[in-house]
């Protein structure tokens, strides 16, 4: 009887690691669209503050942004483990009339709902 329950433990054990793994299918030239935040702020997708926006002559709202398709221009992986992208909009133009592209910490924004892949 401890037999078959050390193998029933081994066998949810080794589901849980398979479970544990990223899969992290993005590569440069991919297109994602920019979604609108819950709380009007944009956590995992790395804009510039507002301020700083301005100093630069843009126009520091979010409906400028919010359901843009954007292209992914580099993909790196950290030390840790995750993944952070590039990205630039589809059309050309800036972000906020003003930044010519941004970084994205990808796993947590999709999860997140900041951003979603199109296929």
């Amino acid at each position: 009887m401890r037999n078959y329950l050390i193998v029933g433990m081994l066998a949810l054990a080794s589901l849980g690691v398979n479970g544990q793994e990223k899969n992290t299918d993005i590569k440069e030239g991919d297109t994602l669209e920019i979604i609108k935040p819950s709380n009007n702020a944009f956590k995992y997708i790395n804009f510039p503050k507002k301020n700083i926006i301005i100093k630069r002559g843009g126009i520091a709202s979010n409906k400028l942004v919010n359901g843009k398709q954007v292209i992914v221009t580099k993909v790196t992986t950290e030390n840790d483990g995750s993944t952070k992208i590039s990205i630039k909009k589809a059309d050309g133009s800036r972000f906020y009339k003003a930044i010519p592209s941004v970084t994205v910490d990808y796993e947590n924004a999709l999860n997140a709902g900041e951003i979603k892949v199109l296929k």
